[in-house]
């Protein structure tokens, strides 16, 4: 243990931070990705000197990854030793279900989402899916000064989705190599991934149970028409695959797995089936021995009879905005919430995540003035046209010229309760007067998820973003393996690349049938690259998997075709393959 004195590279990094906080020009050998953290911070209006942890009502104390994480935390805290070190278990919005040991840097925080405290070891761990290190001055808290930690991400055994993060944070560690806690981290999260997947093989067999007992019913006698869910499996009978139609067995997955997902307790099972869908539904919760937490539902399904109304779904969500997962339930709930006062609203987040989609949504029936920096060099929005009664949604805020800047500035210095909603996408550093409106805006911002970050919403976004189809035309299915392929890609292009995709495949597709995963284009079919690729790399990659399409998958052929030799086609294949 050190402190930032003791490492001439953390002083050197602590007299940056200095620098940064102070609004003086950086050193340029201080690393891109501290400078992009520290700026997060600031945009996200995080105040480096707070020094009272905040509070975070409603965490997840029945979530089940705290049931199966809970015992081997504590089998393993004892081998923290003695000392300021501390072992904690986040969730996936990365509040603190769990903590032992000390706590370096001050009381603990309960909530360790950028937004609350900026830059940490968790945060980075969950937004790269890997172990993470953050050190003393990579932090933007003047508390953390002298506090290493290491972070390690918790998957979920079946899908692979993030569940959280174990973390082991203890006094500042300058020697150069892995955290001294990083074994005991990696060892725990390993720990709490098998203790979730002999639950959940546990959860399928109770299920499984319940589905047998349900469809055969006492005695053994015909078979009945059930359906099994759990949010992730679907055990049907084959008395309900005569009765139903895929998509009322989509609708009964779709709202079993929003029913499930819900963080209150699950009392109401009335999930509603499309309108013509020739049977009803009685749904019974299948729960853990002992009456404990629901695992999962099982519908009995009866044909309909003569004068028996059958309930139409809600008319479906526009196609950007579907989806249940947490971190996009989470964006869209806050979002609306700052909607409702009628002031500015700034909403961020990467290309094609759907930023404006979102903003039309919460103005409702009201037609904003639209303006859209990226369409013109300059909007002239000093001249007037701000101070009219209708809502203003300003698209691509980043590519304002500075004289608009300066005007919007000034409008929200005279009318801060003005109604505007304006997108940003991070990139290039903002200049002075540019962030001077982002910190204006900061306190009144929303992040949307990456789609990368919300892969389970995929299956929900598909049949939205499909065209409609055409008379005597069957909607677009998929296979699972095609499923779990969209699942894994990174999707840079976010929600406008799998946009793209589905109605690529709808307009040209010849098969029929669902659509396979060797109908997917290469980087979709192949998998994500096992690490992070530059842009040239990434080009490469494209072209290696374009020319081995081509070629049947004969690597001889390809190799020649691409003008190398075999050996170093078989070095970038593995080089960028997952």
């Amino acid at each position: 243990m050190t402190t930032a004195e003791e490492s001439p590279a953390l002083l050197l990094l602590s007299q940056a931070r200095q620098r940064f906080l102070t609004g003086r020009p950086l050193p340029d050998d201080v690393p891109d990705e501290t400078v992009a953290a520290w700026r997060r911070a600031r945009f996200l209006g995080v105040r480096h000197d707070v020094r009272a942890p905040t509070s975070v009502d409603g965490l997840a104390v029945g979530s089940a990854l705290l049931a199966a994480a809970g015992p081997v935390l504590e089998r393993l805290a004892p081998a923290l030793g003695t000392g300021r070190w501390a072992l904690l278990l986040t969730d996936e919005r990365l509040r603190v279900l769990w903590s032992a040991g000390g706590a370096p840097g001050g009381e603990l925080r309960r909530d360790l989402a950028e937004r609350e405290v900026g830059h940490n070891s968790a945060a980075l761990a969950l937004r790269t899916r890997r172990r993470a290190e953050v050190h003393g001055p990579e932090h933007f808290l003047d508390v953390w000064q002298n506090v290493s930690a290491v972070s390690v991400p918790v998957f979920a055994p079946e899908s692979g989705r993030p569940l959280g993060t174990v973390t082991v944070a203890s006094g500042l560690c300058a020697d150069a190599g892995p955290h001294p806690g990083a074994a005991l981290a990696e060892a725990a999260a390993a720990a709490v991934e098998a203790e979730l997947l002999a639950r959940s093989r546990s959860a399928e067999r109770t299920l499984l149970d319940a589905y047998a007992g349900a469809a055969h019913g006492p005695g053994g006698g015909q078979e009945r028409a059930v359906v099994a869910l759990d949010g992730r499996n679907r055990l049907v009978s084959e008395a309900a695959v005569r009765l139903v139609s895929p998509q009322v067995l989509e609708s009964l997955e779709r709202g079993a797995r929003v029913l499930l997902r819900s963080a209150a307790p699950v009392e109401s099972y009335d999930i509603t089936l499309p309108e013509g869908a020739g049977c009803t539904a009685e749904f019974r919760p299948v729960r853990e021995q002992g009456g404990g937490r629901v695992l999962g539902i099982v519908a009995v399904l009866l044909p309909v009879t003569e004068g028996v109304l059958v309930r139409a779904l809600p008319r479906p969500v526009a196609g950007r905005l579907a989806g249940s997962s947490v971190p996009w339930r989470h964006a869209v709930g806050r979002a609306t919430e700052l909607a409702h006062g009628g002031e500015p609203l700034l909403l961020t987040g990467e290309r094609g995540s759907g930023k404006t989609a979102l903003a039309r949504e919460l103005l409702g029936g009201t037609e904003p003035l639209v303006l859209d920096a990226a369409e013109a060099p300059e909007l002239g929005l000093g001249d007037g046209r701000l101070t009219g009664d209708r809502p203003l949604l300003l698209r691509h805020a980043e590519r304002l010229a500075q004289s608009d800047v300066a005007a919007l500035n000034g409008l929200l210095d005279e009318r801060p309760d003005v109604h505007l909603l304006a997108t940003y996408t991070p990139g290039t550093p903002p200049g002075p007067c540019l962030q001077r409106l982002l910190d204006t805006l900061a306190a009144r911002s929303v992040t949307l998820p990456a789609l990368r970050e919300r892969p389970e919403d995929i299956r929900e976004l598909l049949p939205a973003l499909a065209p409609r189809p055409v008379d005597g035309t069957p909607p677009l299915t998929w296979t699972l393996d095609a499923l779990r392929a969209l699942e894994r890609h990174p999707w840079p292009g976010n929600l406008t690349e799998l946009a793209h995709l589905v109605r690529t495949l709808a307009e040209h597709r010849r098969a029929s049938g669902p659509v396979r995963r060797a109908e997917l284009p290469d980087p979709v079919r192949e998998g994500p690259a096992a690490r992070p690729l530059s842009p040239m790399e990434h080009a490469e990659r494209t072209a290696i998997l374009e020319a081995l399409r081509r070629n049947g998958g004969n690597k001889a052929r390809t190799a020649t075709a691409l003008g190398i030799a075999r050996a170093t086609l078989y070095r970038k294949l593995r080089e960028y393959r997952a």
